[in-house]
């Protein structure tokens, strides 16, 4: 059973999202927080590097946005040269260009954009220049597939492209043109906006964190949805009643002497799981350790000295570890590229057991996750994409 909760108070918004009481993902906003992925600017190139085959883009932050070649040519890959040009027969100083932001701006660096522009709807993800279609590797029904294939290629104009998200399973023709019809008069407005604009200008931003919530996790698994406050309540049933009727009766309101996250044990679970340091049930435990690039997770027998045979007690934790690590991903949101170092085991049946228990917990994840494989060093190397 899924439950989402959401803790507001004056000066943030939690939200919380529990697999079987247990926490897998996490979200906060802030009252002047301005969420910078997603949303669209209109920009103009500063600054062109051949060497590195990016650009500069000022889109009126602090720090000028980042633009690399891949995000200059065309989406489609059918339609990309077989060598890219340089940089500078595709960008010049001064050159004014609609960008969307795909990374937040961290530390010392700006952020990441793309001229790859792709809007979420509940349904679809709506791509305005990408003339293709993709669809869920979620949605494994070949039948359910082939059925929103066509649907997908009986509604897009030429040159558009849309993803069928996983919600899309089993929902009826018309909800799904009338998500794509949404989206088309939200792309218009923007194309608007921009003709009227100067850069650097925001265009468009991404969704507050209720109606995001609205969108993108409260679907049909998702059976109890929990707020403290009677505004955002009533909020998010005008919310849902747009969206699902049926789902409205889900909401309710908690107005005990318990705080709400305590109620549910999110706040313990919090306290613990953010930790460089995470302990396992077994005894064993796991050491994340990040930089801006890359993440490196080392698993650890620790406590658990399990049976007198070694190899059965070091595949034992790393079993463990395998199914807990990609819930701690996503409650995170670890992003980029993830190596994990578990206990060395000599056996290729215990190591297809672990890949095989890291691979089914992935599955549960939003986020796009792909298993690399193990390296000659004998570490699982993953990547992961945000939300």
């Amino acid at each position: 059973m899924k439950q989402l909760i959401i803790h507001c108070a004056p000066d943030l918004t939690q939200a919380a999202l529990l697999e079987e009481s247990r926490l897998v993902e996490y979200d906060t906003q802030y009252p002047l927080d301005s969420q910078r992925a997603g949303s669209i600017y209109m920009g103009r190139i500063v600054n062109v590097l051949p060497g590195m085959q990016a650009a500069f883009v000022d889109i009126g932050l602090a720090k000028n946005a980042f633009l690399y070649i891949d995000d200059l040519l065309p989406v489609h890959l059918d339609k990309q040269p077989k060598i890219k040009p340089s940089i500078t027969e595709l960008a010049e100083v001064g050159q004014t260009l609609m960008v969307q932001v795909t990374k937040d701006p961290q530390g010392t660096k700006g952020a990441r954009v793309t001229t790859h522009i792709s809007i979420p709807g509940r349904w679809i993800v709506y791509m305005p220049g990408a003339d293709y279609i993709a669809i869920s590797r979620k949605i494994d029904l070949d039948a359910e597939r082939q059925r929103l294939k066509q649907l997908a290629e009986g509604s897009l104009l030429p040159g558009e492209g849309v993803i069928i998200r996983t919600g899309a399973i089993g929902q009826s023709e018309e909800a799904i043109r009338d998500d794509l019809q949404n989206l088309r008069e939200l792309w218009s407005a923007i194309v608007s906006k921009m003709e009227e604009a100067h850069a650097p200008a925001q265009l468009y931003q991404d969704l507050d964190l209720l109606p995001r919530l609205a969108r993108d996790v409260i679907s049909d698994d998702v059976h109890e949805v929990w707020l403290n406050d009677a505004k955002v309540y009533e909020e998010m049933k005008q919310l849902l009643r747009k969206q699902q009727p049926s789902w409205r009766g889900r909401v309710a309101y908690y107005d005990r002497k318990i705080p709400l996250f305590d109620q549910f044990g999110v706040t313990e679970e919090l306290n613990q799981s953010f930790r460089r340091k995470i302990w396992l049930p077994s005894g064993g435990y796991l050491i994340f350790d990040q930089t801006e690039a890359l993440t490196v997770i080392d698993v650890n027998t620790g406590r658990y000295t399990g049976s007198i045979d070694l190899e059965q007690t070091v595949t034992d934790i790393n079993r463990e570890a395998a199914c807990e690590i990609p819930r701690l991903l996503r409650l995170r949101n670890i992003r980029g590229i993830i190596i994990v170092d578990f206990i060395d085991m000599s056996s290729e049946l215990n190591r297809a057991a672990v890949m095989e228990n890291i691979t089914q917990a992935v599955r549960k994840d939003r986020s796009k996750t792909i298993i690399v494989g193990w390296t000659k060093l004998g570490l699982l190397e993953m990547t992961r994409k945000r939300k």
